[in-house]
C-alpha cells in the first residue's frame, strides 16, 4: 500500500501511476505500476492505493520497492494515468460480459476490475484467463480462489509447469482455449488483455481471429524494463 496526499482524485479500475525515486545525489528514475486496489466508488478518494510490484533481480526500482522501502519512506507518485483501459461499472456497457486475459503480472489492473465488481455488487459476468509460467508465479492465487463463483470464472494456463497431480497440459493460450474459456462474439463482450507485449499481441490476434469485435478489445502492454506491472 502507498499513502497518497496533495489532492489525490481517486482512480478508475485499470489505471496506473508513475513512481519516481530520487537519490540523495539528485539522480532519479521512474517506473509505471498498475493500481491493484478497487476505486473508491463514489466515496471520498482513498488515501491509500495498492501497487503490486514484481521484483526483477536486475531491476533498478523493483528491488528497492520490495526489499528496502519501509513505512514512512517518501515516494513520488504521478497519476492516476489512463482513461481508456478501464472498466466502468456505471458505464453504457456495464452489463456486457467481461473477458480478462492476463499474462504474468499483467493481472494487476485486471484484479482492480475484479475487486471493483465485488465492491459495487455488480452481477456482470466476468471470465479471467490467466497465463503464468508455473503455480509459484501466480499473483492473488488465494484471493482469486475465494472470489471464484458468483459470476466470476477463472481459467489458469501454465506455460512451463502445471500443478502437481493436476494432469493439466502446459502451453500457451491458443484459439481453442479462447473459444472455450471466453465469450462467443454474439454475446458482445468487453475484453481486456494485459501483459508482456508479445503475449498481448497474440491474445488480441486470437480474439479477432475468433470473430470478436476489434473495437471492443482493450490492451495494455509492458516491456522488460520500465513498463507497467
Amino acid at each position: 500500500m502507498a499513502a497518497v496526499r496533495d489532492g489525490w482524485p481517486g482512480h478508475l479500475a485499470g489505471q496506473h501511476v508513475d513512481v519516481r525515486l530520487t537519490a540523495e545525489d539528485g539522480y532519479s528514475t521512474e517506473r509505471s505500476y498498475s493500481i491493484a486496489s478497487a476505486p473508491p466508488n463514489g466515496q471520498a478518494p482513498s488515501q491509500t492505493v495498492e501497487l503490486t510490484v514484481q521484483r526483477l533481480p536486475d531491476g533498478e526500482v523493483s528491488p528497492y520497492l520490495t526489499q528496502t522501502l519501509q513505512v514512512g519512506y517518501p515516494l513520488e507518485l504521478r497519476g492516476p494515468i489512463g482513461g481508456w483501459f478501464v472498466w466502468d461499472p456505471g458505464g453504457p456497457r456495464a452489463a456486457a460480459p467481461v473477458l480478462l486475459v492476463a499474462g504474468g503480472s499483467g493481472v494487476v489492473p485486471l484484479m482492480a476490475m475484479i475487486r471493483e465488481r465485488a465492491a459495487v455488487g455488480s452481477h456482470t459476468p466476468f471470465r479471467l484467463i490467466y497465463s503464468v509460467r508455473d503455480p509459484a508465479a501466480l499473483l492473488y492465487g488465494d484471493e482469486l480462489a475465494r472470489r471464484a463463483g458468483d459470476g466470476l470464472e477463472v481459467r489458469y494456463v501454465y506455460t512451463r509447469t502445471a500443478p502437481p497431480g493436476s494432469g493439466q497440459p502446459t502451453g500457451r493460450i491458443n484459439a481453442a482455449l479462447i473459444a472455450s474459456a471466453g465469450w462467443p462474439p454474439e454475446e458482445s463482450p468487453a475484453m481486456f488483455a494485459c501483459g508482456p507485449t508479445g503475449f498481448v499481441e497474440a491474445a488480441a490476434d486470437l480474439l479477432v481471429r475468433g470473430g470478436q469485435n476489434p473495437g471492443a478489445i482493450k490492451t495494455e502492454r509492458f516491456g522488460p524494463t520500465g513498463g507497467k506491472a
